[in-house]
C-alpha cells in the first residue's frame, strides 16, 4: 500500500463578471454563432476563437439555464448576458493535475479581463472534488469496515468483484472505488497512467463537497480553498467516515482504523491547515436563527401598532404611522 498522487480532480465556480463597453465578449455574436449551427441542425460544436483562447461552441444552452455553452481543455463555461452568475466554469480534470486549482483560476481571470470582462464581486465556489490515488494490489475491507455520518451507502460490482463503495449523498459524497476499471470502463482517462507510473491495482478515495458544506468552513473563494483545504479533508476523514477494522465491539467508533486510513490521515496531516479543530455549522445556523427571529419581532411589532390605532380611533394618522415607524425601528 503506497500512495501515488493526491489533489483536485473537478472544481466548479460562479464567476461575477460584466461586459464592459468596447468588449472582446460579444453575447449578441454568440448569439448569431449559435443560431448558425442550430440552423445548419449541427449536432457538433463550431471552434470560435474569443480573445486568444480557442472554445467550442455549443449550438445547445445547459440544462442549469445558461444559454451558452463554451468548452476547451481548461473549461466548461456556461455563461449568459442576464445570467447571475453570468458565469459558471467547471475546471477540468487534466487541467487541474497538469497545472494546479490556484493557477488555472488566475489562468481564466487573466482571459476573462483579456476581452474586456469585469469582475463585480469575487468568485464563489460551489462545488470540490478532492482525491487520494493508492496502489493497493489487495482490498481487505468491505461496506461493513466503512463507520460513517451518512446513512446512505451503496455498492457496486462487476463480475461478483466489487469496484465501488460511496457513501451518502447531496452535499457530501465519498467514493472509494478502482480507477482503473473506472478509467477502462467509462472516462478513458488513460493519462492516469502515466501519472500514477503504472496501470493496475489503483483505488482512489474521493470525496465531493458542495456549496453548503463548503460555506460552514467559510470556503467562498480561492484563496479560502487554499487556506482551508486541509481543515476539511480532515474533518471528513477523522469525523465525518472513517474506515476501520471490525470487530466485536458494538460500539464501531472504536473498533481500530484501518492502516489504509491511517495512512490517508496522516497525507492530510501534513498539508495547511488553520487550526480548525471542529466544524459543525454552528455559527451559520445561528445567524440564520437570529434573521428568522428578527423577521418574526417586525411582524409582530406591525401588528402591535395596527393594534394601537384600533385601540385608539380618535388619533390622527399622524399618531399611528408614529407608532407603525417606532415598532419598525425597534425591529432593526
Amino acid at each position: 500500500m503506497n500512495i501515488l498522487l493526491h489533489g483536485f480532480d473537478t472544481l466548479q465556480c460562479a464567476y461575477y463578471l460584466l461586459v464592459t463597453g468596447g468588449s472582446g465578449f460579444d453575447f449578441r455574436e454568440l448569439a448569431v454563432q449559435k443560431e448558425s449551427l442550430q440552423h445548419r441542425k449541427s449536432k457538433d460544436p463550431e471552434m470560435i476563437v474569443i480573445g486568444e483562447e480557442l472554445f467550442h461552441l455549443y449550438p445547445h444552452g445547459t440544462s442549469s439555464g445558461y444559454p451558452f455553452l463554451l468548452s476547451n481543455g481548461d473549461f466548461k463555461i456556461e455563461c449568459g448576458e442576464f445570467n447571475n452568475p453570468s458565469f459558471f466554469v467547471t475546471f477540468k480534470s487534466q487541467a487541474l493535475w497538469r497545472e494546479s486549482a490556484y493557477v488555472l483560476h488566475e489562468k481564466f481571470l487573466a482571459w476573462a479581463m483579456s476581452v474586456g470582462l469585469t469582475a463585480v464581486r469575487t468568485e464563489s465556489l460551489s462545488r470540490v472534488d478532492y482525491c487520494f490515488d493508492y496502489h493497493l494490489p489487495e482490498i481487505d475491507f468491505d461496506e461493513d469496515s466503512f463507520v460513517s455520518r451518512s446513512t446512505k451507502d451503496s455498492q457496486y460490482r462487476e463480475n461478483g468483484k466489487i469496484q465501488t463503495f460511496t457513501l451518502g449523498r447531496g452535499d457530501i459524497i465519498l467514493r472509494v472505488y478502482d480507477k482503473v476499471a473506472e478509467i477502462s470502463e467509462q472516462s478513458d482517462k488513460v493519462w492516469f497512467y502515466e501519472l500514477w507510473k503504472q496501470d493496475q491495482d489503483v483505488w482512489r478515495i474521493e470525496w465531493q463537497v458542495r456549496k453548503p458544506v463548503l460555506r460552514q468552513f467559510g470556503i467562498v473563494t480561492f484563496e479560502d480553498l487554499r487556506n482551508t483545504c486541509g481543515d476539511l479533508l480532515r474533518h471528513l476523514s477523522e469525523e465525518h467516515t472513517t474506515l476501520r477494522i471490525p470487530e466485536n465491539d458494538p460500539n464501531r467508533s472504536r473498533w481500530q482504523l484501518h492502516p489504509l486510513w491511517i495512512d490517508l490521515q496522516e497525507k492530510i496531516g501534513e498539508l495547511d491547515q488553520i487550526g480548525v479543530c471542529r466544524i459543525d455549522g454552528r455559527d451559520a445556523v445561528l445567524e440564520e436563527r437570529k434573521i428568522r427571529i428578527g423577521i418574526s419581532v417586525y411582524g409582530y411589532l406591525k401588528r402591535m401598532g395596527a393594534i394601537v390605532c384600533v385601540q385608539d380611533p380618535g388619533g390622527s394618522r399622524v399618531a399611528c404611522r408614529r407608532s407603525m415607524l417606532s415598532s419598525a425601528t425597534l425591529s432593526m
